[in-house]
């Protein structure tokens, strides 16, 4: 316990708390679009029930750390005349998340501008309404994907894993103070759910080139590099400022009106 009073100790434990954060703003993200499924009333509990996965995640994986530095070592090769990899099980965690986002992404982007409309659809009808157990496993899924890549990065900061499980939590309850208006906030302005959605669709890109790097994968002599994320951190920082600056410059006029979930009243803010 004197370990975790020393001043390098509580500069790690900062530092990973901030880092975490930070880590944590995509899965934040995407559980505020996912949450937005569902009824006013269940959002809340959606967002929170995904926070708690997030953190139960990471701490499991913390306690067994040794299993998740196995995830990064290769558990087979395939040296082909135009195509060279070692796959390894965090690679391939982190490319079968990266086109999950691609996907989910780009169909709620397409539902939201093309889907069908609540009024097209025949009375008694519930096509498209969702549950908070469908919400809740898609965000659970998306945990497990960020939670291997928040602990891959906590162990290179630091090896006292009390430190890392303080910072977890630490992170995670700072997160679902914030994700309550974050989570209204993205519902009241459709231009910030479509740039969420297009961040997304970088997040899952970034994973899938991370997925493909770890892998060492080489495709006609040219390897597959990895994205710095402190590029995709500032687009999407700059993004958001000046859609920040758009909303104050438009305050009377009326947004844009996206579709529905089919199946669900009507909400306010969401037409």
């Amino acid at each position: 316990m004197a370990e975790l009073f020393t001043a390098e100790s509580i500069i790690s434990l900062l530092t990973l708390t901030f880092l975490e954060i930070v880590l944590g703003i995509d899965n934040i993200i995407f559980i505020s679009i996912a949450a937005n499924k569902l009824a006013a009333g269940d959002q809340a509990r959606a967002r929170n029930i995904g926070l708690i996965l997030a953190m139960v995640f990471r701490l499991i994986l913390l306690l067994g750390i040794s299993f998740v530095i196995a995830l990064s070592k290769p558990f087979t090769h395939i040296d082909a005349s135009w195509f060279t990899a070692a796959f390894t099980g965090q690679s391939l965690i982190l490319f079968a998340g990266g086109l999950f986002l691609l996907y989910k992404a780009t169909s709620e982007i397409h539902h939201k501008l093309e889907g069908v409309d609540e009024s097209e659809l025949e009375a008694g009808t519930t096509k498209g309404k969702s549950t908070i157990s469908s919400v809740v496993t898609q965000i659970a899924i998306t945990n497990i994907v960020f939670s291997i890549d928040s602990i891959l990065t906590a162990i290179g900061l630091t090896s006292n894993v009390p430190i890392m499980m303080i910072a977890v939590v630490a992170s995670v309850l700072v997160m679902m103070f914030f994700a309550g208006p974050v989570g209204r906030f993205v519902n009241e302005h459709p231009t910030i759910q479509m740039l969420g959605l297009a961040f997304l669709i970088m997040i899952g890109f970034m994973l899938v080139a991370e997925g493909a790097h770890l892998s060492e994968v080489v495709i006609f002599d040219q390897e597959v590099g990895t994205v710095p994320k402190g590029y995709l951190y500032f687009a999407i920082a700059f993004s958001l400022l000046v859609e920040f600056l758009n909303i104050r410059l438009r305050k009377t006029n009326t947004p844009v009106k996206l579709r529905p979930y089919e199946g669900l009243p009507q909400q306010d803010g969401i037409v």
